[in-house]
């Protein structure tokens, strides 16, 4: 009798539940399904009927083909590097007894989750010959002499350091796929720790490794900020920057032509991805009822050289470039020594207070990146709902497209929202074209995945009893939402708002081709001002977000450890 009373409330649970249901269909219909297909119908029905021509003439002109070598070349060598860095640095965090793991893992986190334009930007002033830091030691370049990061080189290092932490996380989540009786079970059998690594660990995890490539790979084939910034001063043009400089230059006229730019740059985003997702299919299924893989390398006598070299990594990947960019907002002008006497406020003053555009530019970041945020994280409920406890069958597809508009890079989501509202809306005839509402749309759309991860993760983990009983005890859905359900995954909420937060605060790429008259935000202005010459106060608007972006970070880790395991992804 009680499992048929159960069985009842399940299914007038699931009644009720439709409403929640049908919204994500319509809400990813409209974030998802509408911009992509705007993008294709420009691309291959540019005149109301199928003619793929005027794309293939576009992709076969010869400054599209460098600009695709350039990309895939790019990429390629930039997810290598990624590999290298991360995969040695995942396993320092997830196999040695290394100390200070959480802080090595926090601090390489933070510097793939500062924005690409500031990484370029302080990599670029820590190399050249005007670096105050190389300065202050006698070690920079003579003068007039170019610069080492601008260039091929300089783009695919950056792009492999920026994307090394993304393939530590993908591969201590990994790890933790791995059985810790496989591990006694060879230590038994007499395997050193090196043994364990080459023979045991790393095939087991192979697979995981190549879908980190992938995933490094796509990230930086899309990346708009570094190439923007080491590439285009020297004609190093890839196809994000390349679709960038011919709508600077043409504006919405060639619209059609970027657009088949950004399918053939969206389809092979999207095989890489599918790609990834399909390796990773059902690899968390190792573990079964096991215990999760514990640290079995002891490090002993070498673990002082261990940390020195976590700590050099570090040092090289976020200190190094923030003390770079600190020194540079502090000296009065280019290639001025940084000493006690020339030290100066004067650009934080600049971009904090007297500029109108950087002042414009923060109120802007701030109420484009925190609408987005709190407008995802109250969506997050009824999507996470509708995905854990309604969809069924239908779950693999709404997953699939919540994750479509965050896998593609986003140069090819602002296209489509260009294409989709370039044209006054209809009924009411109002273009969102150049405006704040087509940068939040493309934001909402980007970043839904983000803010709907962690609370779909609260919710699985949330025992449906709990909710059956609110129901036997006459509560409704909205009442069971707002009293039993929110109370619960409110954490994982925050903590999706915050990393949507922390995603839009400096975006660039949505951005760059986004922003008109009055809506420009910190990305598109710090990057005008390197393009001035304003190094100094592009340096110190750097600086100010990379210590916002500390300090969320900061808030999220103590958020953390009332999250689900998995949420906050430094955490170990």
């Amino acid at each position: 009798m009680a499992s048929t009373a159960a069985a009842g409330d399940r299914s007038l649970i699931e009644r009720e539940g439709r409403g929640a249901f049908w919204l994500t269909v319509a809400l990813l219909g409209l974030l998802a399904v509408l911009p992509a297909a705007a993008l294709v119908r420009a691309s291959l029905w540019p005149s109301g009927s199928f003619d793929p021509a005027p794309a293939f003439a576009e992709i076969a002109r010869p400054v599209v083909l460098r600009a695709a070598w350039n990309s895939l070349e790019s990429a390629f060598l930039s997810a290598v590097i990624a590999v290298l860095i991360g995969g040695i640095s995942a396993l320092l965090i997830g196999a040695s007894d290394m100390r200070g793991k959480r802080l090595f893992a926090l601090l390489m986190t933070m510097g793939m989750l500062v924005a690409p334009q500031v990484a370029a930007l302080a990599f670029k002033t820590l190399a050249g010959p005007a670096s105050p830091i190389l300065k202050l030691i006698g070690l920079a370049p003579a003068p007039g002499t170019a610069n080492p990061l601008m260039g091929r080189w300089g783009v695919i290092l950056v792009l492999g350091l920026h994307h090394a932490p993304l393939v530590m996380l993908t591969l201590l989540a990994g790890l933790k796929t791995l059985p810790d009786s496989l591990i006694e079970a060879a230590e038994l059998d007499g395997a050193t720790a090196r043994v364990l690594t080459l023979h045991v660990v790393i095939p087991c995890i192979a697979v995981h490794v190549a879908a980190a490539m992938m995933l490094a790979f796509v990230a930086a084939l899309g990346n708009f900020g570094i190439p923007a910034l080491l590439g285009l001063p020297v004609n190093y043009v890839t196809v994000p920057t390349l679709i960038y400089r011919q709508l600077s230059s043409f504006g919405p006229g060639v619209i059609g032509d970027v657009a088949s730019l950004s399918i053939i740059l969206a389809l092979v985003a999207g095989l890489a991805i599918l790609t990834a997702l399909q390796l990773l299919r059902g690899r968390s299924a190792i573990l079964d009822n096991d215990r999760s893989l514990k640290p079995y390398w002891c490090l002993g006598r070498w673990r002082p050289p261990v940390e020195l070299f976590a700590v050099a990594l570090v040092v090289l990947t976020v200190i190094l470039p923030f003390l770079s960019l600190l020194a540079s907002a502090l000296v009065p002008a280019i290639g001025m020594p940084l000493t006690i006497e020339t030290m100066t406020i004067r650009a934080f003053g600049e971009v904090m207070l007297r500029q109108a555009a950087t002042v414009e530019a923060f109120r802007n970041s701030f109420l484009l990146a925190g609408g987005a945020a709190i407008l995802l994280a109250l969506v997050a409920l009824p999507v996470g709902y509708a995905i854990v406890r309604l969809a069924g069958r239908s779950r693999s597809t709404l997953l699939f497209l919540i994750e479509l508009p965050f896998a593609l890079p986003g140069i090819v989501v602002a296209i489509a929202a260009i294409l989709l509202f370039l044209r006054p809306l209809p009924l009411i005839g109002v273009s969102l074209y150049a405006t704040p509402w087509i940068i939040l749309f493309a934001y909402l759309a980007r970043f839904l995945s983000m803010a709907a991860k962690p609370t779909i993760a609260a919710l699985t983990q949330l025992d449906q009893a709990v909710e059956e009983a609110a129901s036997l005890c006459g509560a409704g859905f909205v009442q069971r939402l707002r009293q039993v359900l929110l109370p619960a995954i409110l954490p994982a909420m925050l903590a999706g708002g915050l990393f949507v937060f922390l995603s839009a605060f400096n975006e660039l790429t949505v951005s760059a081709l986004l922003w008109g008259p009055g809506t420009r935000t910190l990305g598109v202005i710090l990057f005008s001002l390197e393009e001035a010459g304003l190094t100094a106060e592009a340096s110190a608007l750097a600086v100010v977000t990379m210590l916002i972006v500390a300090a969320l970070m900061l808030i999220l880790d103590r958020l953390g450890r009332r999250l689900p395991p998995g949420v906050v992804p430094w955490a170990v």
